[in-house]
């Protein structure tokens, strides 16, 4: 599976539904970025940043989003010489269309994904999938989300061996609005192959700085378990980022 197979059917997903919609497309888009330099005894730069685009129209609500992290740290080598080491490169990419049902709260929708990770237990990543959705708010403080599907995956390890193969998908989120500025947010997708199991997990609380900014603080985890001898199961990333929304 391709990253610009993907992409060409999110576009088109995209550009049917708009025509199948009978009010304009209604867009909220936020952006965040953090970034962390060190220097002395330990020098170095990671940076972190998300662009989440959510679009709703009268039969569909449609996602993308499109992540990235970068860390370089300072290296003394022999001759005292210092060079930079690139220690993560990931970017991450996905597109969602989900059709509203009659009955509130439920969608059927289909998901591309797509992730490069040089230093990850798999340098490329990409799937695709279908399935059911539900959605439940509670007075506007509390909302819960579940996805489940079957989905097909093709991946290429850091060892170089590809794999690809049919999955079982499926996810939950919550958002609780803790106070008028204060919202804690989680999510949790699995995916189970054949010969591995893929999950990414993140726990997070934003709080606003005014109309438009928020800060965030999150962790998240990812996890595959079945990886090269070299490699670790889990990579975690804790992040306090600056979220700007339009």
């Amino acid at each position: 599976m391709k990253l610009f197979s993907l992409l060409a059917l999110a576009a088109a997903m995209t550009h049917a539904n708009v025509f199948a919609g009978d009010i304009a497309p209604a867009w909220n888009t936020s952006a965040e970025l953090g970034a962390i330099t060190t220097s002395g005894n330990t020098a170095g730069t990671s940076v972190t940043g998300r662009i989440d685009a959510r679009q709703e129209l009268a039969d569909w609500s449609n996602q993308y989003i499109v992540s990235g992290y970068f860390k370089e740290d300072e290296k003394t080598v022999s001759g005292g010489k210092t060079v930079t080491v690139k220690s993560a490169e990931r970017v991450s990419l996905s597109a969602k269309a989900a059709y509203k049902l009659m009955e509130d709260g439920k969608k059927l929708f289909v998901l591309g994904t797509h992730v490069d990770d040089n230093f990850g237990a798999y340098t490329t990543y990409s799937t695709m999938g279908i399935g059911h959705a539900w959605g439940w708010e509670n007075a506007r403080d509390r909302r819960i989300d579940l996805e489940v599907g079957p989905g097909y995956f093709a991946g290429t390890r850091a060892t170089g061996e590809e794999e690809n193969g049919f999955t079982v998908r499926g996810a939950a989120a919550v958002r609780w609005r803790l106070s008028p500025s204060a919202m804690f947010s989680q999510s949790v997708s699995v995916e189970r192959g054949t010969s591995n199991v893929h999950s990414i997990a993140e726990a997070a609380v934003s709080t606003k700085i005014n109309d438009t900014m928020q800060m965030k603080a999150a962790f998240a985890a990812r996890n595959d378990t079945n990886v090269p001898a070299n490699k670790k199961n889990t990579d975690t990333q804790t992040s306090v980022t600056l979220v700007y929304s339009f």
